[in-house]
Protein backbone atom coordinates (compact mmCIF):
# COMPACT_ATOMS: atom_id res chain seq x y z
CA UNK A 1 0.00 0.00 0.00
CA UNK A 2 1.43 3.52 -0.96
CA UNK A 3 0.59 6.07 1.81
CA UNK A 4 1.26 10.16 2.41
CA UNK A 5 0.84 11.73 5.33
CA UNK A 6 -2.95 11.96 6.40
CA UNK A 7 -4.89 15.14 7.74
CA UNK A 8 -5.61 15.36 11.40
CA UNK A 9 -9.07 15.69 11.21
CA UNK A 10 -11.23 12.47 9.88
CA UNK A 11 -12.04 13.54 5.85
CA UNK A 12 -15.78 13.46 4.77
CA UNK A 13 -15.68 10.78 1.67
CA UNK A 14 -17.38 11.07 -1.97
CA UNK A 15 -16.64 8.32 -4.77
CA UNK A 16 -15.76 8.74 -8.39
CA UNK A 17 -14.24 6.20 -11.01
CA UNK A 18 -11.65 8.07 -11.72
CA UNK A 19 -9.69 11.14 -10.02
CA UNK A 20 -7.42 13.28 -11.97
CA UNK A 21 -5.00 14.93 -10.43
CA UNK A 22 -4.13 18.67 -12.31
CA UNK A 23 -6.20 20.46 -14.54
CA UNK A 24 -3.94 21.71 -17.45
CA UNK A 25 -3.93 20.18 -20.92
CA UNK A 26 -3.36 16.88 -20.00
CA UNK A 27 -5.64 16.54 -17.37
CA UNK A 28 -8.26 18.63 -19.33
CA UNK A 29 -8.15 16.19 -22.59
CA UNK A 30 -8.17 13.03 -20.42
CA UNK A 31 -11.14 14.26 -18.65
CA UNK A 32 -13.12 15.18 -22.18
CA UNK A 33 -11.86 12.02 -23.32
CA UNK A 34 -13.22 9.96 -21.36
CA UNK A 35 -16.42 11.70 -20.72
CA UNK A 36 -16.99 11.82 -24.86
CA UNK A 37 -16.76 8.06 -24.57
CA UNK A 38 -18.70 6.63 -21.56
CA UNK A 39 -20.38 9.54 -20.50
CA UNK A 40 -22.68 9.59 -17.13
CA UNK A 41 -21.42 5.61 -16.73
CA UNK A 42 -18.46 7.26 -15.55
CA UNK A 43 -17.65 9.76 -12.46
CA UNK A 44 -14.51 11.56 -13.54
CA UNK A 45 -12.93 14.10 -10.79
CA UNK A 46 -10.46 16.70 -11.41
CA UNK A 47 -8.18 18.00 -8.64
CA UNK A 48 -6.36 21.36 -8.58
CA UNK A 49 -5.66 24.43 -6.74
CA UNK A 50 -6.60 26.32 -9.60
CA UNK A 51 -9.62 24.65 -10.83
CA UNK A 52 -11.79 27.14 -9.36
CA UNK A 53 -10.84 30.10 -11.74
CA UNK A 54 -10.48 30.01 -15.82
CA UNK A 55 -7.29 29.18 -16.78
CA UNK A 56 -4.72 32.01 -16.50
CA UNK A 57 -2.67 33.62 -19.45
CA UNK A 58 0.86 32.32 -19.57
CA UNK A 59 1.82 33.67 -23.13
CA UNK A 60 2.92 30.38 -24.27
CA UNK A 61 1.69 28.81 -27.23
CA UNK A 62 2.36 25.05 -28.71
CA UNK A 63 2.80 23.16 -32.16
CA UNK A 64 -0.36 20.82 -31.57
CA UNK A 65 0.45 18.52 -34.41
CA UNK A 66 -1.89 16.49 -36.68
CA UNK A 67 -2.43 13.51 -33.97
CA UNK A 68 -3.49 15.76 -31.14
CA UNK A 69 -5.96 17.92 -33.42
CA UNK A 70 -7.47 15.24 -34.06
CA UNK A 71 -7.88 14.27 -30.85
CA UNK A 72 -8.97 17.96 -29.78
CA UNK A 73 -11.12 17.47 -32.96
CA UNK A 74 -13.05 13.67 -31.25
CA UNK A 75 -13.56 14.97 -28.23
CA UNK A 76 -15.40 18.61 -29.16
CA UNK A 77 -13.01 21.06 -28.77
CA UNK A 78 -11.53 21.84 -31.53
CA UNK A 79 -13.84 24.27 -32.38
CA UNK A 80 -13.20 26.72 -30.02
CA UNK A 81 -9.62 26.35 -30.61
CA UNK A 82 -9.57 27.07 -34.54
CA UNK A 83 -10.07 30.52 -34.72
CA UNK A 84 -6.72 30.97 -32.50
CA UNK A 85 -4.70 28.13 -34.62
CA UNK A 86 -2.29 28.68 -37.32
CA UNK A 87 -1.11 25.76 -39.87
CA UNK A 88 1.98 25.16 -40.29
CA UNK A 89 2.36 24.40 -43.94
CA UNK A 90 6.05 24.42 -44.22
CA UNK A 91 9.15 24.59 -42.07
CA UNK A 92 12.85 25.50 -42.63
CA UNK A 93 15.99 23.88 -40.88
CA UNK A 94 19.54 26.03 -41.07
CA UNK A 95 22.67 25.76 -38.96
CA UNK A 96 24.99 28.39 -38.42
CA UNK A 97 26.73 30.65 -35.94
CA UNK A 98 25.23 33.86 -34.18
CA UNK A 99 26.35 36.22 -36.31
CA UNK A 100 26.17 34.75 -39.72
CA UNK A 101 25.05 37.06 -42.42
CA UNK A 102 24.12 33.89 -44.45
CA UNK A 103 21.98 31.16 -42.61
CA UNK A 104 21.72 28.42 -45.47
CA UNK A 105 19.02 25.87 -45.46
CA UNK A 106 19.58 22.27 -45.07
CA UNK A 107 16.92 21.14 -44.77
CA UNK A 108 12.95 21.73 -45.80
CA UNK A 109 9.31 19.82 -44.89
CA UNK A 110 6.31 21.08 -46.62
CA UNK A 111 3.11 19.09 -47.48
CA UNK A 112 0.04 17.99 -45.54
CA UNK A 113 0.03 14.52 -43.52
CA UNK A 114 -3.75 13.74 -45.34
CA UNK A 115 -5.54 15.99 -48.17
CA UNK A 116 -6.18 19.88 -46.36
CA UNK A 117 -4.36 18.59 -43.26
CA UNK A 118 -1.64 20.63 -42.40
CA UNK A 119 1.33 18.46 -39.55
CA UNK A 120 0.88 20.66 -37.06
CA UNK A 121 -0.87 24.10 -35.90
CA UNK A 122 0.71 27.03 -33.36
CA UNK A 123 -2.00 27.50 -31.29
CA UNK A 124 -1.70 29.52 -27.66
CA UNK A 125 -1.82 27.12 -24.49
CA UNK A 126 -4.70 29.25 -22.67
CA UNK A 127 -6.96 28.98 -25.66
CA UNK A 128 -6.80 25.50 -25.61
CA UNK A 129 -6.96 25.15 -21.96
CA UNK A 130 -9.84 26.95 -21.91
CA UNK A 131 -11.41 24.94 -24.93
CA UNK A 132 -11.05 21.85 -23.08
CA UNK A 133 -12.24 23.31 -19.61
CA UNK A 134 -15.39 24.29 -21.31
CA UNK A 135 -15.63 20.65 -22.67
CA UNK A 136 -15.26 18.96 -19.84
CA UNK A 137 -17.48 21.10 -17.63
CA UNK A 138 -20.07 20.40 -20.91
CA UNK A 139 -19.58 16.99 -20.58
CA UNK A 140 -20.08 16.72 -16.49
CA UNK A 141 -16.56 16.47 -15.33
CA UNK A 142 -16.68 17.59 -11.62
CA UNK A 143 -13.48 20.43 -10.83
CA UNK A 144 -12.41 20.54 -6.85
CA UNK A 145 -10.21 23.57 -6.08
CA UNK A 146 -8.14 21.55 -3.52
CA UNK A 147 -4.85 19.83 -3.58
CA UNK A 148 -3.78 16.21 -3.22
CA UNK A 149 -2.06 15.57 0.18
CA UNK A 150 -1.93 12.05 0.83
CA UNK A 151 -2.43 9.38 -1.46
CA UNK A 152 -3.51 5.75 -0.68
CA UNK A 153 -3.75 2.72 -2.36
CA UNK A 154 -4.47 -0.83 -2.54
CA UNK A 155 -5.17 -3.61 -4.83
CA UNK A 156 -9.00 -3.38 -4.60
CA UNK A 157 -9.29 0.87 -4.26
CA UNK A 158 -7.40 4.16 -4.28
CA UNK A 159 -8.15 7.35 -2.16
CA UNK A 160 -6.80 10.76 -2.22
CA UNK A 161 -7.36 13.31 0.64
CA UNK A 162 -7.53 17.34 0.27
CA UNK A 163 -6.40 20.00 1.59
CA UNK A 164 -9.88 21.00 2.28
CA UNK A 165 -10.15 17.37 4.62
CA UNK A 166 -12.42 15.68 2.12
CA UNK A 167 -11.43 12.68 0.44
CA UNK A 168 -12.35 10.96 -2.95
CA UNK A 169 -12.46 7.07 -3.43
CA UNK A 170 -12.11 5.65 -7.11
CA UNK A 171 -10.67 3.00 -9.02
CA UNK A 172 -8.00 4.85 -10.24
CA UNK A 173 -5.95 7.95 -9.77
CA UNK A 174 -4.63 9.84 -12.84
CA UNK A 175 -1.71 12.24 -11.69
CA UNK A 176 -1.39 14.66 -14.82
CA UNK A 177 0.23 17.23 -12.19
CA UNK A 178 3.57 18.51 -13.74
CA UNK A 179 7.19 17.64 -13.77
CA UNK A 180 7.65 18.24 -10.13
CA UNK A 181 4.29 15.60 -9.43
CA UNK A 182 3.69 15.39 -5.63
CA UNK A 183 1.47 12.11 -6.40
CA UNK A 184 4.44 10.69 -8.81
CA UNK A 185 6.77 11.03 -5.18
CA UNK A 186 3.85 9.89 -2.96
CA UNK A 187 3.70 6.94 -4.88
CA UNK A 188 7.49 6.33 -4.50
CA UNK A 189 8.21 6.48 -8.27
CA UNK A 190 11.80 7.64 -9.13
CA UNK A 191 12.91 9.33 -12.18
CA UNK A 192 15.97 9.35 -14.30
CA UNK A 193 17.54 12.19 -16.10
CA UNK A 194 19.27 15.53 -16.35
CA UNK A 195 19.41 19.46 -16.29
CA UNK A 196 20.64 20.80 -19.17
CA UNK A 197 22.11 24.15 -17.78
CA UNK A 198 19.91 25.80 -20.79
CA UNK A 199 16.33 27.37 -20.72
CA UNK A 200 13.91 28.05 -23.22
CA UNK A 201 13.20 31.95 -23.62
CA UNK A 202 9.57 32.34 -24.63
CA UNK A 203 7.87 35.27 -25.96
CA UNK A 204 5.52 36.40 -29.25
CA UNK A 205 6.57 39.21 -31.38
CA UNK A 206 4.57 40.87 -34.17
CA UNK A 207 6.77 41.43 -37.56
CA UNK A 208 6.06 43.76 -40.40
CA UNK A 209 5.47 40.93 -42.96
CA UNK A 210 3.03 37.85 -42.78
CA UNK A 211 5.09 34.60 -42.70
CA UNK A 212 3.09 32.46 -44.86
CA UNK A 213 2.71 29.89 -42.23
CA UNK A 214 6.16 28.77 -42.50
CA UNK A 215 7.93 27.89 -39.80
CA UNK A 216 11.74 28.03 -39.15
CA UNK A 217 14.55 26.39 -36.65
CA UNK A 218 17.82 27.92 -36.80
CA UNK A 219 20.43 25.60 -35.09
CA UNK A 220 22.73 28.07 -32.81
CA UNK A 221 25.83 27.24 -31.03
CA UNK A 222 23.63 27.80 -27.58
CA UNK A 223 21.24 25.87 -29.21
CA UNK A 224 17.69 26.00 -31.55
CA UNK A 225 16.11 29.24 -31.96
CA UNK A 226 12.30 28.36 -33.58
CA UNK A 227 9.98 31.13 -35.10
CA UNK A 228 6.70 29.24 -35.28
CA UNK A 229 3.91 31.10 -37.03
CA UNK A 230 0.31 32.37 -35.12
CA UNK A 231 -2.57 33.91 -36.34
CA UNK A 232 -1.76 37.27 -37.95
CA UNK A 233 1.52 39.36 -38.61
CA UNK A 234 2.62 37.47 -35.36
CA UNK A 235 5.20 34.74 -34.32
CA UNK A 236 6.44 33.26 -31.28
CA UNK A 237 9.59 32.79 -30.26
CA UNK A 238 11.66 29.67 -28.71
CA UNK A 239 15.51 30.40 -27.99
CA UNK A 240 17.65 28.54 -26.16
CA UNK A 241 20.14 29.57 -23.90
CA UNK A 242 22.73 29.13 -21.49
CA UNK A 243 20.57 29.22 -18.02
CA UNK A 244 22.48 32.30 -16.78
CA UNK A 245 22.36 34.77 -19.75
CA UNK A 246 18.37 33.52 -20.56
CA UNK A 247 18.10 35.25 -17.37
CA UNK A 248 20.21 38.37 -18.08
CA UNK A 249 18.67 38.69 -21.80
CA UNK A 250 14.93 38.33 -20.07
CA UNK A 251 15.91 40.90 -17.54
CA UNK A 252 16.96 43.22 -20.24
CA UNK A 253 14.84 46.59 -21.11
CA UNK A 254 12.38 45.85 -24.18
CA UNK A 255 14.51 47.88 -26.47
CA UNK A 256 17.86 46.41 -25.33
CA UNK A 257 15.80 42.65 -25.69
CA UNK A 258 14.80 43.43 -28.85
CA UNK A 259 18.10 44.22 -29.99
CA UNK A 260 19.09 40.51 -29.69
CA UNK A 261 16.38 39.17 -30.63
CA UNK A 262 16.61 40.58 -34.05
CA UNK A 263 20.01 39.62 -34.56
CA UNK A 264 18.94 35.96 -34.50
CA UNK A 265 15.79 36.81 -35.78
CA UNK A 266 16.97 38.76 -38.73
CA UNK A 267 14.80 41.38 -41.22
CA UNK A 268 12.83 38.94 -43.10
CA UNK A 269 9.57 39.49 -42.10
CA UNK A 270 10.68 43.28 -41.55
CA UNK A 271 10.78 45.82 -38.86
CA UNK A 272 9.80 43.12 -35.40
CA UNK A 273 8.09 44.14 -31.82
CA UNK A 274 7.98 41.90 -28.71
CA UNK A 275 4.27 42.05 -27.62
CA UNK A 276 4.46 40.11 -24.28
CA UNK A 277 6.93 39.85 -21.26
CA UNK A 278 9.75 37.22 -22.00
CA UNK A 279 9.85 34.02 -19.65
CA UNK A 280 12.64 31.99 -19.58
CA UNK A 281 11.76 28.60 -18.81
CA UNK A 282 14.92 26.05 -17.46
CA UNK A 283 15.33 22.87 -19.70
CA UNK A 284 16.27 19.16 -18.71
CA UNK A 285 15.27 15.32 -19.28
CA UNK A 286 12.72 13.63 -17.12
CA UNK A 287 11.59 10.57 -17.38
CA UNK A 288 9.65 7.94 -14.51
CA UNK A 289 11.18 4.60 -13.70
CA UNK A 290 7.78 3.52 -14.23
CA UNK A 291 4.23 5.02 -15.37
CA UNK A 292 2.22 3.26 -13.31
CA UNK A 293 1.58 2.07 -9.64
CA UNK A 294 -0.90 0.55 -7.74
CA UNK A 295 -4.31 2.31 -8.90
CA UNK A 296 -2.03 5.37 -10.27
CA UNK A 297 -1.28 6.36 -13.51
CA UNK A 298 1.68 9.11 -14.21
CA UNK A 299 0.34 10.72 -17.64
CA UNK A 300 2.46 14.13 -19.45
CA UNK A 301 4.94 16.13 -17.34
CA UNK A 302 4.20 13.96 -13.99
CA UNK A 303 5.58 10.77 -16.40
CA UNK A 304 8.21 12.20 -18.64
CA UNK A 305 9.80 15.78 -19.55
CA UNK A 306 12.13 16.47 -22.24
CA UNK A 307 13.75 19.14 -24.20
CA UNK A 308 11.61 20.99 -26.73
CA UNK A 309 14.00 20.27 -29.78
CA UNK A 310 11.78 18.78 -31.85
CA UNK A 311 8.66 20.26 -30.65
CA UNK A 312 7.08 17.37 -28.87
CA UNK A 313 6.76 17.53 -25.63
CA UNK A 314 3.20 18.57 -25.16
CA UNK A 315 2.11 16.19 -28.12
CA UNK A 316 3.50 13.17 -26.06
CA UNK A 317 0.95 13.86 -23.35
CA UNK A 318 -1.45 14.13 -25.83
CA UNK A 319 -0.38 10.40 -26.86
CA UNK A 320 -0.40 8.96 -23.38
CA UNK A 321 -3.84 10.65 -22.78
CA UNK A 322 -5.07 8.92 -25.58
CA UNK A 323 -3.38 5.80 -24.79
CA UNK A 324 -4.87 5.46 -21.48
CA UNK A 325 -7.79 6.54 -22.22
CA UNK A 326 -8.51 4.16 -24.72
CA UNK A 327 -7.34 1.66 -22.27
CA UNK A 328 -9.73 2.52 -19.73
CA UNK A 329 -12.68 2.63 -22.02
CA UNK A 330 -11.76 -0.70 -23.65
CA UNK A 331 -11.85 -2.37 -19.83
CA UNK A 332 -14.55 -0.44 -18.46
CA UNK A 333 -17.20 -1.28 -22.11
CA UNK A 334 -15.78 -5.32 -20.69
CA UNK A 335 -17.20 -4.66 -17.52
CA UNK A 336 -13.81 -4.72 -16.10
CA UNK A 337 -12.02 -2.76 -13.32
CA UNK A 338 -10.60 0.79 -15.06
CA UNK A 339 -7.94 0.60 -12.33
CA UNK A 340 -7.23 -3.17 -12.86
CA UNK A 341 -2.84 -4.41 -13.16
CA UNK A 342 -4.06 -5.12 -16.78
CA UNK A 343 -5.39 -1.88 -17.72
CA UNK A 344 -2.51 -0.36 -16.16
CA UNK A 345 0.16 -2.81 -17.41
CA UNK A 346 -1.06 -2.15 -21.11
CA UNK A 347 -0.69 1.59 -20.82
CA UNK A 348 2.82 1.14 -19.18
CA UNK A 349 3.69 -0.98 -22.46
CA UNK A 350 2.34 1.27 -24.95
CA UNK A 351 3.72 4.56 -23.71
CA UNK A 352 7.10 3.91 -21.82
CA UNK A 353 9.42 2.41 -24.29
CA UNK A 354 8.12 5.00 -27.09
CA UNK A 355 8.88 8.33 -24.63
CA UNK A 356 12.67 6.33 -23.68
CA UNK A 357 13.34 6.80 -27.13
CA UNK A 358 11.98 9.89 -27.66
CA UNK A 359 13.68 11.21 -24.98
CA UNK A 360 16.62 9.95 -25.98
CA UNK A 361 16.57 11.06 -29.73
CA UNK A 362 15.73 14.88 -28.26
CA UNK A 363 18.89 14.60 -26.22
CA UNK A 364 21.05 13.39 -28.89
CA UNK A 365 19.88 16.14 -31.22
CA UNK A 366 20.44 18.85 -28.14
CA UNK A 367 23.68 17.72 -27.83
CA UNK A 368 24.73 17.47 -31.63
CA UNK A 369 23.43 21.01 -32.06
CA UNK A 370 24.00 22.99 -29.50
CA UNK A 371 27.81 23.05 -29.66
CA UNK A 372 30.31 25.63 -31.58
CA UNK A 373 32.36 22.31 -32.88
CA UNK A 374 33.36 22.68 -36.69
CA UNK A 375 33.85 18.96 -37.59
CA UNK A 376 30.29 18.25 -35.62
CA UNK A 377 28.72 20.92 -37.84
CA UNK A 378 30.30 19.36 -40.81
CA UNK A 379 29.31 16.30 -40.20
CA UNK A 380 25.19 17.12 -39.05
CA UNK A 381 25.36 19.87 -42.32
CA UNK A 382 25.62 16.85 -44.42
CA UNK A 383 23.41 14.67 -42.74
CA UNK A 384 20.59 17.56 -43.17
CA UNK A 385 21.28 17.38 -46.92
CA UNK A 386 21.06 14.44 -47.56
CA UNK A 387 17.77 13.99 -45.82
CA UNK A 388 16.61 16.74 -47.61
CA UNK A 389 17.24 14.83 -51.13
CA UNK A 390 14.91 12.09 -50.22
CA UNK A 391 11.68 12.57 -50.23
CA UNK A 392 10.44 8.93 -49.07
CA UNK A 393 12.38 9.65 -45.58
CA UNK A 394 10.86 13.49 -45.57
CA UNK A 395 7.67 12.18 -45.85
CA UNK A 396 7.81 9.75 -42.87
CA UNK A 397 9.50 12.36 -40.85
CA UNK A 398 6.56 14.31 -41.15
CA UNK A 399 4.16 10.96 -40.17
CA UNK A 400 6.08 10.72 -36.95
CA UNK A 401 6.50 14.55 -36.56
CA UNK A 402 2.98 14.61 -36.68
CA UNK A 403 1.88 11.46 -34.32
CA UNK A 404 0.95 9.41 -36.98
CA UNK A 405 3.88 6.92 -36.50
CA UNK A 406 3.93 3.72 -34.46
CA UNK A 407 1.39 2.22 -32.48
CA UNK A 408 -1.48 5.30 -32.95
CA UNK A 409 -4.20 5.03 -30.32
CA UNK A 410 -7.52 5.73 -31.72
CA UNK A 411 -8.19 9.51 -30.50
CA UNK A 412 -5.36 10.47 -32.40
CA UNK A 413 -6.54 8.78 -35.92
CA UNK A 414 -9.57 11.08 -35.10
CA UNK A 415 -11.77 7.98 -34.44
CA UNK A 416 -13.97 7.66 -31.42
CA UNK A 417 -13.45 5.60 -28.55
Amino acid sequence: MNTAASTDRAPSASRADIVIAGAGLAGLSLAAALKTSLGTDLAVVIVDPAAARPPAEDGRASSFVAAARRLLETVGAWDAIAPDAQPIVDMVVTDSRTLDVVRPVFLTFDGDVAPGEAFAHMAPNTTVARALRGRAEALGVQFRAARVTALETTPGAAAVTLDDGSRIDASLIAACDGGRSPLRGMAGIRTVGWDYGQSGIVCTVAHEYDHGGRAEEHFLPAGPFAILPMTGRRSSIVWTEETARAERLCALPKILFQDELETRFGLKLGAIEVVDQPRAYPLGLKVARSFVSERLALVGDAAHVIHPIAGQGINMGFRDVAALAECIVDAARLGLDPGGPDVLARYQRWRRFDTVVMGAATDGLNRLFSNASDPLRFVRDLGLGLVDRMPGLKRFFIRQAAGLGGEVPRLLKGEAL
